[in-house]
């Protein structure tokens, strides 16, 4: 039987120099290339992946593999000698093989009997979370307020209190798994009876059936439905900030917490002030007049309108602060300040008699009154001489 195998390293597509991280490295790849569960019905895979085993147990081994350079198929033959072969040793799982075992835990979530953990299909879990939307005003940011929000999310059935069963029945122990949620196959290989462990496929894993299902909820255990939800909207909270309600998402699995219900907050526009951080700005329009001789002039802000002198000459662009008129710090006291910017409108459409007035008055000024023209007007005299 010896002389019809194929020689080890070829196998694994290794040289015979190769390093035991190389043997390894091309081990998880063969055996993940042919192993039975990705390739169901395909006895040259399953041969294959036999082969594949069969060469690395023994070139993993560095006493076997000593014995293989030197005898080849023969040294490693059960009757070679006194020494002890692979065969008949092995009749649990590859958790008997140190890195078999490791190998085919990270390949398969250790379904191969001693290998990794498993998921429980009834440990507790915790809800997802759910979210909704809500538009306030500019104000409503600035000062804060309550809304009332509608949320669809996932909730216990409260038909059945959750087990899916029919209000008055209970749900029966799995007949194929008998409650334990897995199912366990036998394979015989070269080196005994190989085992796996799959989820049961007639429960899903919970371990218990229902016969009969509660009909509010199809037999799920939860039920999905709208509710309202009063949310307190903070002063100061900005346009896309999120704000977080603990519990308030879908319900647990199995016993497990409720998620968050994450309210996403849209602030409308304003159509006089704009916000950046804590500070409120806006602009203010005044006549030539009041720019030249000052003025008291009315001012918004979001406490009520507020007087404000501007004093005489002021310039377009010109900007003032109101401290402490802007918007509530989140979570924090104080609140930011509001600048206000002056926009010094030049009129349109004169009389006549308006026209001569400033024609007038054009020829009572003199460079004086305009610093910032006289100023440009000398450069470019002296630019041009």
């Amino acid at each position: 039987m010896a002389d019809n195998k194929r020689d080890y390293y070829e196998v694994l597509g290794v040289d015979r120099s190769a390093s035991d991280d190389e043997l390894k490295k091309a081990y998880r790849k063969a055996a993940k290339k042919y192993h039975p569960d990705l390739n169901p019905g395909d006895a040259q895979a399953e041969k294959s992946f036999k082969e594949v085993n069969e060469a690395y147990e023994v070139l993993s081994d560095k006493e076997k593999r000593s014995r293989y350079d030197q005898f080849g198929h023969a040294g490693v033959d059960p009757n070679f000698g006194a020494g002890g072969g692979y065969g008949g040793g092995f009749t649990g799982d590859f958790g008997d093989f140190g890195d078999l075992g490791d190998l085919f835990g990270s390949f398969f979530g250790g379904g191969f009997g001693g290998g990794g953990r498993r998921s429980n299909p009834n440990a507790p879990k915790r809800g997802n979370d759910a979210s909704a939307a809500v538009n306030i005003s500019f104000e409503e940011a600035a000062k804060g307020c309550k809304k009332t929000v509608k949320v669809t999310k996932i909730d216990t059935c409260d038909e059945c209190g959750g087990s899916g069963a029919k209000k008055g029945t209970t749900t029966k122990t799995c007949p194929v798994c008998n409650g334990s949620g897995r199912v366990t196959s036998a394979q015989r290989t070269p080196f005994g009876v190989f085992q796996t462990q799959t989820v049961c496929s007639h429960c899903n894993g919970k371990g218990k059936v229902i016969e009969n299902p509660c009909q509010k909820c199809n037999g799920k255990g939860r039920i999905r439905h709208t509710v309202e939800e009063v949310v307190e909207i903070p002063a100061g909270i900005d346009d896309g900030q999120v704000i977080n309600m603990r519990g308030k998402g879908d319900s647990g699995v199995n016993g497990g917490p409720s998620g968050d219900l994450r309210i996403n907050v849209n602030v409308r526009p304003h159509p006089i002030f704009n916000r950046s951080g804590y500070d409120v700005y806006c602009e203010i329009p005044i006549t030539f007049v009041q720019a030249a001789l000052g003025a008291d002039i009315t001012v918004p802000t979001l406490d009520g309108k507020v007087k404000f002198t501007i004093h005489e000459g002021t310039q377009p662009g010109d900007e003032f602060k109101l401290k402490g008129k802007g918007i509530q710090r989140l979570n924090y006291s104080g609140k930011g300040d509001q600048y206000v910017k002056i926009v010094v409108e030049i009129p349109k459409n004169l009389s006549k008699e308006q026209k001569e007035k400033l024609k007038e008055f054009e020829n009572l000024s003199s460079d004086t009154n305009y610093k910032t023209r006289k100023s440009f007007m000398d450069k470019i005299k002296d630019f041009f001489e």
